[in-house]
């Protein structure tokens, strides 16, 4: 059985009807209806009671994995060319950049000029993402300037972005966060458009702009590369006309299509709880068509479209693929990033919503992030064939020299890749890069600050830190060829003194024991001392009060406890609970 069912369901799976499951669940002071789900617990006790000896259904982290997010761009396109029923479609356009160099204020204009033109009341309702048109053609834009949103809901799984516009400001050339945002596009694989702004200023440079970008290996089709470059004033509307047709173009020469004919499939770009009218969620539409009535699972989430408006706050019947939509419908606002399915009819969302729960649980416990103790292990069995690294150091001279000594590392097997390097302290963005990314980040004479050491632990991004080369070095390259070993330290959880034994069966002992100090818990490390010194050391195999199975026991209680492999326990042993760290 699933982890969590629809009563319904739990009828049909055990031939019976509704009613008596109810009954069933009444009678262990269970109080559910007819369409509201149970979990595994609950609904093991009623196959019980029916005389079935239920098991609870397994799911594997790489499907936990596939339904965490939506399709990545890639994904998509690849579908979509093996599919004949497939049509052009829009392509999905992010605005990055440094800040205040005009990233707004061409959004703005593009707003202005090719959306509010087209309606007397102008944009009614700002939902995070818009269409333009441009010569019978559309373009969507996502209204979320900057990278930070952008790498964000790329470490959800939702890479959504077909073309990246990187504004830099003519009068003032590339900056840090300028080459943060190039860093990020490179590392989704997103192809990248240059809009060299402000070009209207009298102290506008476009050319040492260019000659900036081809230091950073970012080379203009002026200067024989193959990145599109654009001069525009997003104040004056000078170049915007030059700069759709770009986009229109990079976009040709990706070959967007899809296929409106099949159930939709989307992504969340963001949700809000609305005072008058509950969850309200902005969705992209990757492939299909999303329509009014349709069934749909948002994430953990199972709901139904009951009303549906687009970027002008007019309510539609349809939305086919590339087209933004906010909807309502959803039990509760979904996290930006979730995947939108459509499905059959509402049991089916019910049931693949609490699946997906399910997994997001089995996989959050899970250790799926790259890390230098793990590194080697993961190569081995083909998980990874490439170390990203974010480098942050104190000095200019000082990441260029780390960088220098990185890049001659690495071997056959598994290549060193520095996806971005800067100077100061380590930040969220950082590690939203190394997230999305499956990166480590390194630091040299440098810190994390709070935001960022929160979010790297949610995250599971592992941040190293260093102040002497050689040893940064000496690491890495011991990781690449397996020799580094993590360091551990004991914690000691608790102490049990051994009151009494129990025998179950002809080798297994149960020891009767108070808990003395701190706690024991069913997941603990023990080892049995005897008079001061240890006669065993395993794991608790079972831990119980009375009849029941505990996770923990604490001080001043009793409980009964098996010990894994060993049965010469004896009155008056003491059972030291303890638990490794990872330094």
């Amino acid at each position: 059985m699933p982890p969590q069912i629809v009563v319904r369901d739990l009828a049909e799976l055990l031939h019976a009807t509704p009613t008596e499951i109810i009954r069933h669940l009444i009678k262990h002071h269970i109080f559910a209806s007819i369409n509201q789900v149970v979990d595994y617990e609950q609904a093991a006790l009623v196959a019980r009671d029916l005389g079935f000896e239920p098991t609870p259904q397994v799911f594997s982290p790489t499907s936990a994995s596939l339904q965490r997010g939506a399709l990545p761009t890639s994904a998509v396109l690849e579908a979509a060319r093996d599919d004949k029923d497939t049509v052009p479609i829009p392509p999905v356009v992010t605005i990055m950049g440094h800040v205040d160099h005009g990233k707004t204020t061409l959004l703005d204009m593009i707003r202005k000029t090719r959306v509010a033109a087209e309606e007397a009341g102008g944009i009614t309702q700002h939902i995070g993402a818009y269409q333009v048109e441009v010569k019978g053609k559309k373009i969507t834009f996502l209204d979320t300037p900057g990278h930070e949103a952008f790498t964000a809901m790329r470490a959800r799984g939702a890479q959504v972005t077909h073309i990246a516009v990187i504004v830099v400001a003519a009068d003032d050339g590339v900056m840090p966060q300028t080459r943060e945002a190039i860093d990020h596009a490179r590392a989704a694989n997103v192809p990248i458009i240059i809009a060299i702004n402000k070009i209207d200023k009298p102290t506008a440079n476009p050319e040492l702009v260019k000659q900036q970008l081809a230091e950073i290996g970012v080379i203009v089709e002026d200067y024989g590369g193959d990145t599109v470059c654009v001069p525009i004033s997003a104040r004056t509307g000078a170049g915007i006309d030059e700069l759709l047709e770009m986009i229109l173009l990079v976009a040709e020469m990706q070959d967007l299509r899809a296929n409106p004919n099949r159930p939709a499939v989307g992504v969340v770009i963001e949700a809000k709880l609305e005072k008058n009218t509950g969850p309200m969620a902005t969705i992209l539409v990757q492939e299909g068509t999303l329509k009014m009535g349709d069934h749909i699972v948002v994430g953990p989430l199972a709901g139904k479209v009951r009303a549906m408006f687009n970027d002008r706050g007019k309510r539609i019947q349809k939305a086919p693929p590339s087209t933004p939509v906010s909807i309502l419908g959803l039990p509760e606002v979904p996290q930006p990033g979730d995947r939108l399915e459509v499905v059959p009819d509402e049991r089916t969302a019910k049931q693949r919503a609490a699946e997906i729960a399910e997994q997001r649980r089995a996989e959050s416990s899970l250790p799926g992030h790259v890390s230098l103790d793990t590194l080697y292990m993961q190569m081995q069995e083909g998980k990874t064939k490439e170390l990203n690294i974010v480098l942050k150091g104190d000095v200019q001279g000082t990441v260029e020299a780390i960088k220098n000594a990185l890049l001659k590392l690495g071997e056959e097997k598994i290549k060193l890749h520095l996806i971005h390097e800067g100077v100061g302290n380590i930040t969220e963005t950082d590690v939203h890069l190394a997230a999305a990314s499956g990166a480590i980040i390194i630091g040299f004479n440098v810190k994390a600050d709070n935001a960022a050491l929160r979010q790297a632990q949610k995250e599971g991004v592992e941040i190293r830190y260093y102040d002497v080369i050689y040893q940064l070095i000496e690491d890495i390259e011991a990781a690449l060829k397996g020799l580094l070993e993590p360091t551990y330290h004991e914690v000691v959880e608790g102490h049990a003194e051994v009151l009494q034994l129990f025998r179950s069966g002809k080798n297994t002992v149960i020891a009767g024991c108070r808990v003395t100090d701190g706690k024991i818990t069913r997941t603990s490390q023990v080892r049995v001392l005897r008079n001061g010194t240890k006669v065993h050391e395993s794991r608790v195999a079972s831990l119980r009060r009375g009849k029941d199975d505990v996770r923990e026991v604490a001080a001043g209680y009793e409980c009964g406890m098996i010990i894994e492999g060993f049965s010469n326990v004896q009155v008056g042993d003491i059972i030291e609970a303890f638990r490794q760290e990872k330094d």
